[in-house]
């Protein structure tokens, strides 16, 4: 049987080495390298989409592969992809990155320039690896091999706009569809998810951070279980301990979430961490939350800009979502879009406090009542964003969600940070 070897190589001059020696391996099947960590991880989703039978034996990653830095990028491929074997190759083979390479999740290393001989025997041993992995989940092994959970990133264009509250919403949404759902606190200096759903827990996102292999069980020991089903991932209760949670931390925290839950929610509050932005890069959908006045509408195009300008999102990857609507208001969400240079999402958030004040003052936003307008409206943007499962009478006539407008087309991004 031959072995399917992915190259991923950012350099034109690599790619040719590469390829060509890959091409003289016995039994090997080169296919179509990849220039960049997105196009990695966009090949690898949409083929264990299809099957994990599709997926290459072997990817083999360079060094200066990028914008993900190779054992990051590495970490993600075996974090979602884990019947995947991966091999850097890299001009510093010493120990010092050999072991940072295996503790990434690397099957092997290579050096450069590279060896013929040394490369053959690496494929043909993480090949095997491979095989070994497949016949073991198709024997019902219980590792994860999808593309990976939905992660969509709620931020404020200013503070107070209500991005807790439509994160909050989101996730219940989603969990009472049926999917599995983690909401995570990123505002880690001022996060409040704890105090919207009356949670005292004494773990925190802190506590992932300094951990370089973020296991099911270690997962399982940081997140709340909320009585709605939601696991909960929380920001420190010191603000200050926000710090510690590294945009790197935050990469390998999105990225064990992602690999174990459908829907992942996080609230990334109006102040942009290292951790927050890269959040809002890796996720598949990135909403703005903003008011229609004059403050926070030039809020959010600050925000959008300033995330384009970084290269941390680009401004059509982003959504806004208009939050306190009246039709009274000057400005309406078609203006907004104009102002924004910003998709702005077809389903608007109306101006009712009175309907969330008892249960924001009691805690007990999971509570609101269901014939809240402003949970109608957040659940149907749930289902704009494709975030729950249709009710059984829908799949079988194929409709559509409830709640689904389609006025926006949402890229789905699958990259990794990229």
């Amino acid at each position: 049987m031959p072995t399917r070897i992915l190259a991923a190589v950012g350099d034109a001059d690599a790619i040719r080495s590469v390829t060509t020696l890959l091409s003289q391996l016995p039994d090997a099947e080169p296919v179509a390298p990849v220039v960049d960590s997105t196009q990695l991880i966009d090949t690898l989703a949409r083929l264990a989409a299809e099957s994990v039978d599709e997926l290459p034996e072997v990817v083999v990653v360079h060094e200066r592969i990028g914008p993900v830095p190779a054992l990051e990028l590495i970490r993600e491929v075996a974090l979602r992809f884990p019947a995947v074997g991966v091999i850097l190759v890299t001009s510093d083979a010493g120990p010092g990155l050999f072991q940072a390479a295996m503790d990434s999740g690397a099957r092997g290393l290579v050096a450069l320039p590279l060896s013929y001989e040394e490369l053959a025997n690496r494929v043909q041993a993480v090949a095997q690896w491979s095989v070994g992995v497949r016949r073991h989940l198709g024997h019902g092994g219980d590792v994860f091999t999808g593309v990976g959970g939905t992660v969509v990133t709620v931020s404020g264009a200013k503070g107070g706009v209500g991005a807790t509250v439509t994160a909050v919403q989101l996730a219940l949404a989603s969990q009472a569809s049926g999917r599995s759902t983690a909401l995570v606190d990123m505002d880690l200096q001022t996060g409040d998810v704890a105090s919207y759903l009356d949670v005292q827990f004494r773990r925190s996102v802190v506590d992932l951070a300094g951990i370089t292999d973020i296991s099911p069980r270690v997962l399982a020991d940081a997140v709340f279980r909320h009585d709605t089903g939601v696991a909960l991932l929380l920001a420190p209760g010191e603000g200050e301990r926000g710090e510690e949670v590294t945009d790197r931390a935050a990469r390998q925290i999105v990225s064990a979430l992602r690999s174990r839950y459908e829907t992942v929610v996080i609230d990334c509050g109006a102040q942009m961490s290292g951790a927050g932005a890269a959040a809002v890069e890796m996720a598949d959908i990135a909403l703005l939350v903003t008011t229609p006045d004059v403050i926070a509408v030039r809020g959010a195009k600050r925000t959008a800009r300033m995330w384009d300008r970084l290269q941390i999102r680009k401004a059509e990857e982003t959504t806004i979502v208009v939050n306190r609507h009246t039709r009274a208001t000057e400005i309406q969400p078609q203006l907004i879009r104009k102002i924004t240079a910003t998709p702005v999402a077809a389903g608007v958030v109306p101006a009712n406090f009175k309907e969330l004040q008892g249960v924001v003052d009691a805690g007990r936003l999971h509570e609101l009542d269901s014939r809240s307008t402003v949970k109608q409206a957040l659940w149907g943007l749930a289902g704009e964003l494709g975030l729950v499962n249709p009710p059984e009478s829908d799949r079988r006539s194929g409709g559509r969600l409830r709640g689904d407008r389609g006025s926006v087309t949402f890229r789905r991004r699958k990259d990794g940070g990229g």
